[in-house]
Formats: C-alpha cells, sequence, structure tokens
C-alpha cells in the first residue's frame, strides 16, 4: 500500500485535494478491498482539543469516500450516478487507537464487500461496505454501511417525490427559523410561546462548549427552545466541500455530535461509537429539528422536519470492542 498521493478528488466526491484521506485502494485477491488513508495530524474542522487521539468522525469519512470510490472504480457506476447512504455505524477501541505524530497517520483499511444489488441488465444498484481500521498493525476502529445508486433520471424521480410529500407535509405551517409562529397556523402553541422567553436569532453555543475550533464550525442552534440543524457557515470548506440539494449525512452526524454535548453540558463531546439511518432526505429549508436525550454515556437522537423523521441513531461515549 501506499501513501504517496491522494486518489483522484473526483472519485471522492470532494472539490478539496486537502480533504481527500485516501491514498490506495486496491483488491485483496479474496474478494474483498485493502485501502490506505492518510488521516492529517491537524485538521481545522476537527480539533484534538490538546489530546493526541484524531477525531472519530474520521473514520466516518474515511468510509463515505470508500463507499464512493469502490462503486466507481471496481463496480461499474456511472460518475453521474448519485449515491445515497442509507445508513452507517462506527466503533472505535480508545486504548488502540493511533496517537498524532510528527506527520499524518497511516492508516490501512481491509473492506469487505456484501449484499451487492443489480438491476434486471446487471447493473450495480446498491452495496455494503464493512471495514477494519488499523494502524501500525493493530486493529482500532471498525464502520460500515448501506449505500444505493441511482442515475440522473432515478435521482429526478426521487427528489420529486420527496418534494411532493413535504408540500403535502405543509412545511409552512411551521415557524422559519428565528421567526415566531404564525397565530393563524397554531393558536395554542404561539400563545403557549408567547408566554416562554425566546432566544435571540442568533443565539448559537459557543465553539469551546461543543469541541469546535471557530464559530464557523458550529452547526447547530437553539430555537424556540429546541435545537436546530443551521450551520454557521453554509460554505463551510469541509461540510459543503460542493453543493448539495439537501443536507448532507456528515452535517446530521455532526449536528447530532454537537446537539449531545450541547444537551449533557459537556459532558458528551466525543462519541467512540454510533449508528445514523437517514430514512428520508433532509432539506435545508425549513431548518431541521435535531432532539437529543442524553442517557448515562449514550445519547439517542432523532432529526424532524415537519410531521416527519428524517434520520435517528445513537451516539456512544463509553468502551467498545473492535
Amino acid at each position: 500500500m501506499s501513501w504517496s498521493r491522494t486518489v483522484a478528488r473526483e472519485m471522492v466526491h470532494r472539490s478539496s485535494v486537502a480533504e481527500v484521506l485516501l491514498t490506495d485502494v486496491r483488491p485483496d485477491g479474496t474478494g474483498g478491498f485493502e485501502a490506505a488513508a492518510c488521516w492529517p495530524r491537524s485538521h481545522a474542522t476537527f480539533p484534538r482539543d490538546g489530546s493526541d487521539l484524531h477525531s472519530p468522525l474520521l473514520v466516518v469519512e474515511t468510509l463515505r469516500q470508500l463507499g464512493i470510490y469502490l462503486p466507481l472504480r471496481y463496480f461499474g457506476v456511472a460518475p453521474t450516478a448519485h449515491l445515497l447512504i442509507g445508513d452507517l455505524y462506527f466503533a472505535l477501541a480508545p486504548d488502540r487507537e493511533p496517537r498524532v505524530g510528527h506527520g499524518g497517520t497511516e492508516v490501512t483499511c481491509a473492506i469487505a464487500v456484501r449484499k451487492v444489488r443489480r438491476d434486471a441488465d446487471g447493473a450495480v444498484t446498491g452495496l455494503r461496505l464493512d471495514v477494519r481500521y488499523a494502524c501500525a498493525g493493530t486493529d482500532f476502529a471498525r464502520a460500515g454501511g448501506g449505500a444505493r445508486f441511482v442515475d440522473p433520471d432515478g435521482y429526478r424521480a426521487v427528489r420529486n417525490r420527496y418534494d411532493d410529500d413535504a408540500e403535502r407535509a405543509d412545511p409552512a405551517r411551521l415557524p422559519a427559523p428565528g421567526r415566531a409562529p404564525d397565530p393563524a397556523a397554531n393558536p395554542a402553541s404561539n400563545r403557549a410561546a408567547n408566554r416562554a422567553s425566546r432566544p435571540a436569532p442568533d443565539d448559537r453555543p459557543e465553539p469551546s462548549a461543543l469541541a469546535v475550533t471557530g464559530h464557523g464550525d458550529v452547526v447547530i442552534a437553539r430555537r424556540h427552545g429546541g435545537l436546530a440543524i443551521e450551520p454557521a457557515d453554509p460554505r463551510h470548506p469541509f461540510f459543503f466541500d460542493h453543493a448539495s440539494d439537501h443536507v448532507p449525512g456528515m452535517v446530521l452526524l455532526e449536528a447530532a455530535r454537537q446537539a449531545a454535548a450541547e444537551a449533557s453540558g459537556g459532558a458528551l463531546l466525543r462519541p467512540v461509537s454510533g449508528r445514523l439511518v437517514a430514512t428520508r432526505f433532509t432539506e435545508h429549508a425549513p431548518a431541521a429539528r435535531i432532539e437529543p436525550v442524553p442517557h448515562h454515556r449514550t445519547c439517542v437522537f432523532r432529526v424532524r422536519q415537519g410531521p416527519a423523521c428524517t434520520a435517528y441513531g445513537v451516539l456512544g461515549y463509553g468502551r467498545h470492542a473492535v
């Protein structure tokens, strides 16, 4: 395996070469694949908070890049296809995680591909990955998930279906971020809101309370007694490296992590395991709500947009076997 140069940025759907983690991917001769990834010593979005450990979300980002590269390179999926992640999981062994050294951390990945789905013409339409991560011969993490691949026409049909569902749900009856509810839409809830003090429209948690570097890295906001997914920087170099017509899964996962930190008063900051299931697209507007429920060393969460649950999952902060 080689860590000398990154793979082509287009093969992992990144605009910036600096955000490409994969450096080598090849078949392992047994039906699976092996890959090399280089994790930077410092990352602007995922700081180490004074510790010598990488952000656990780099595990997920490596999985995301593998989930794009492998179908495009080895399974004949067209470059014009839309790759949709349905679910993902990750788990680390904190006592075996690699420590940050003087340069990038050289990570190796052993990848198993299963449940490959094909259409009537034999084209691959979906698969699942299970990845084990190692550094210097020591396994320290695992991750996996499922994805499906949709051609442009199919994607437009899927998006139109969700747009129709959104219109039937009538999200206009919900308050827009930073705006009071319309009294005609729901008089009872409006009266209750009037009795409660409302946060300022730009009320966000402090970055230090969420373990992020700056205000632009905050992706949640306090709205009407709850939390909304509202990235402070809609052109964030990592979360919005390229344009997307919906909220990316990495944003949902980071919003869940930040919401857990906020709801726990800073007790839950660095998850070592997690699972995310996306049941439908989360749109940019109206802003989705994220509902975290911390309990001991876990935090379950749900993403709601209008009456619909668009995603849900759990983050773990204890020790997990890998």
